[in-house]
């Protein structure tokens, strides 16, 4: 079973699913921020926290099983899903298996595109060194992943998402990084899924290609997005906007395409 926490007592349960070298406790700045009306899951993904590696290659069907497995210990049977980076990548899969469990679907800073030819091969070039240099591949690549324009405001913030990544398994970081280089276009579940999808982006995200994740979203009722004046951890730079966001869309409801 994953590691996981429970808190609040809202009727409205929304489950956290954290991204690529971080865990459950990268929702600390959102959560004051939170309505409550919801009641918090988070989640420790495979070899990531306090949750165990699960195989050599965690995929993200894997994954997604597992969340399901937390869920059903829980005797839960509907949700808000949210997933950051990666944790959104499981959540599309958990969206395309389970789709009766769920009333929303985030996607925090993350897409529904494969990766291209380019960014696979990025990713297998990363094997090594995340296995023999972990914390240089850390070091070098967290920083990055913050809004440049911003790095001085947000030292803070980078330095907390460095200590976090560094306490990750580097092994579970691995495989998981084997896992999203195997994950496939999920572009059919934005296009059918029924439950209200909410798509959050970041202005200065280099993780993610904004411009073409906000371009081809299909121009459906159930569908919301906003780009935001960040980069990809919207949850370190922009907590109490995001949170807003989360609480007015899925307690209730704004007009379709905004900017912050």
């Amino acid at each position: 079973m994953l590691n996981f926490e429970r808190k609040g007592n809202g009727k409205e349960i929304l489950v956290l699913l954290h991204g690529f070298m971080e865990n459950l406790t990268i929702w600390s700045d959102m959560e004051p921020h939170l309505s409550g009306d919801f009641s918090l899951l988070k989640i420790d993904l495979p070899g990531h926290g306090q949750s165990e590696i699960m195989a050599e290659v965690q995929t993200m069907e894997l994954m997604a099983e597992e969340v399901k497995k937390v869920l059903d210990d829980q005797n839960i049977d509907k949700v808000h899903l949210l997933g950051h980076s990666m944790g959104g990548y499981v959540s599309l899969e958990f969206a395309e298996k389970y789709p009766e469990y769920l009333k929303s679907l985030t996607l925090f800073f993350s897409t529904y595109f494969p990766d291209d030819d380019e960014k696979k091969e990025q990713r297998i070039k990363s094997y090594r060194i995340i296995k023999d240099a972990f914390s240089h591949y850390a070091r070098a690549g967290i920083p990055n992943l913050f809004n440049p324009n911003e790095r001085d405001i947000l030292e803070g913030k980078i330095e907390t998402a460095l200590e976090t990544a560094l306490s990750t398994n580097n092994l579970g970081a691995l495989a998981s990084v084997k896992g999203m280089v195997d994950r496939t276009d999920k572009r059919n579940v934005i296009e059918n899924l029924d439950a209200k999808i909410l798509i959050l982006a970041g202005k200065h995200d280099n993780a993610v290609k904004t411009d073409m994740l906000i371009k081809n979203l299909p121009d459906r009722t159930n569908i919301k997005s906003y780009i935001l004046d960040c980069g990809h951890n919207g949850h370190w730079e922009k907590p109490c906007i995001c949170a807003a966001i989360i609480n007015t869309e899925l307690l209730h409801n704004l007009p379709k395409k905004l900017v912050f």
